[in-house]
């Protein structure tokens, strides 16, 4: 096991009914802006009991962000930031409106001129304005970890950010907001958090054991809980199983003293900037062949992710990895996610070469967990995805 440090300084405040307490988690001379999406806390419940819970907050609300938060809206947000004096921001949302509120949280201490630079510079974020989550759709972790993905529409480009100052101070994760998901939106939060896990497990053994066993965990309730939330959106406690997995996927806590890929992630995103396809969907389309493609130095732990989780028992070392990575198809396809570029777009021809000459435009000449993949390596994996 590698030497590391952990700290993960965000509260959580979960369970039925919680949001009530939101007011508590606020100083009460704090100047807040609520951000949320596209207006479904409306139409769900969830921002009427947000705005009680803060009825005698100073309150602000900006609306909008969409999926893969989108830089142009979020300079929009960040103007008001500024004008109104906001000392406190509250994400009401999933991972976009999670994500965009940390960007904005950055954004609004930074003090270069162009906080595009923020991502491009890919320094971290040490001190950031303070920010709070209301979790409405379990997918992405964000609301317990530091890490955030912004997308620039016009250069289709869709990079990350993070740093230890955008944890946010506490997020409440109610459960009952998974009766108004989308059965798309539970499919790509199930798979979300399903490939979150991998990237840290699918490397190569360092007798790691709890964090191993950490992981199989949470990917075996994943697998368990799926047909349950996907048949039933109102079982309550298949929702709570769902969406404390989707934050403990990627909270930090299994990739301490491991190997990490995401690989999986950085080809992923790609898909999303140019195409505009889910992002969990296209977590989907590469991980097979990404799998296929460094089998000979993933083979070891995909043969104990067949054997511990997927229970295959029978076969040699590549025999069972390769079980293993069509077990993790067969999971994917069994929510309803495609597993190849194909099945999104049908113009896909060129895309392998396009995201190789992102790739090297960027320097990104070593990613994945032995840091070796080059942008040519990474052309044969998208290929191999068609």
């Amino acid at each position: 096991m590698k030497n590391f440090n952990f700290q993960n300084p965000t509260k959580i405040i979960f369970g039925k009914g919680e949001i009530a307490k939101l007011s508590d988690e606020i100083p009460s001379n704090a100047k807040v802006l609520i951000l949320y999406g596209g207006g479904s806390i409306k139409k769900n419940g969830i921002y009427e009991q947000v705005i009680k819970a803060l009825e005698k907050h100073h309150v602000i609300e900006f609306g909008g962000i969409p999926p893969n938060p989108e830089y142009k809206v979020l300079i929009e947000a960040l103007t008001i930031i500024k004008r109104e004096n906001i000392d406190f921001l509250l994400a009401v949302g999933g991972g976009s409106v999670i994500d965009g509120t940390k960007f904005l949280s950055s954004a609004a201490l930074y003090e270069g001129a162009e906080p595009w630079d923020i991502l491009t510079s890919r320094k971290p974020t040490l001190k950031g304005m303070p920010f709070g989550t209301v979790l409405t759709l379990p997918a992405t972790g964000s609301e317990m970890n530091s890490g955030a993905v912004i997308t620039k529409a016009e250069t289709q480009e869709k990079l990350g950010m993070g740093g230890p100052g955008l944890f946010p101070q506490f997020s409440i994760l109610d459960p009952q907001v998974v009766q108004s998901i989308p059965e798309r939106q539970i499919a790509n939060g199930l798979a979300d958090a399903f490939t979150h896990v991998l990237e840290q497990y699918v490397t190569y053994p360092i007798d790691a054991y709890i964090q191993d066993r950490f992981a199989e965990g949470i990917l075996q309730s994943l697998i368990e809980v799926a047909p349950q939330v996907m048949a039933n959106t109102n079982n309550y406690e298949a929702a709570a199983n769902f969406m404390w997995c989707c934050t403990m996927a990627l909270n930090g806590l299994i990739q301490k003293g491991v190997p990490t890929d995401w690989a999986i992630h950085a080809i992923g995103h790609e898909l999303t900037a140019l195409y505009g396809i889910d992002h969990a969907r296209t977590l989907a389309i590469i991980t097979e062949s990404h799998y296929t493609y460094n089998f000979e130095a993933k083979k070891e732990k995909l043969a104990q992710l067949a054997e511990r989780v997927f229970k295959i028992a029978k076969g040699n070392t590549d025999e069972k990895a390769k079980a293993a990575i069509k077990a993790i198809s067969d999971f994917f396809q069994s929510i309803g996610i495609d597993t190849k570029l194909s099945d999104y777009t049908p113009n896909y021809q060129n895309t392998a070469q396009e995201i190789e000459q992102r790739f090297n435009d960027r320097g990104w000449i070593g990613i994945g967990e032995h840091g070796k993949l080059t942008p040519s390596d990474v052309k044969t994996i998208v290929e191999m995805s068609y």
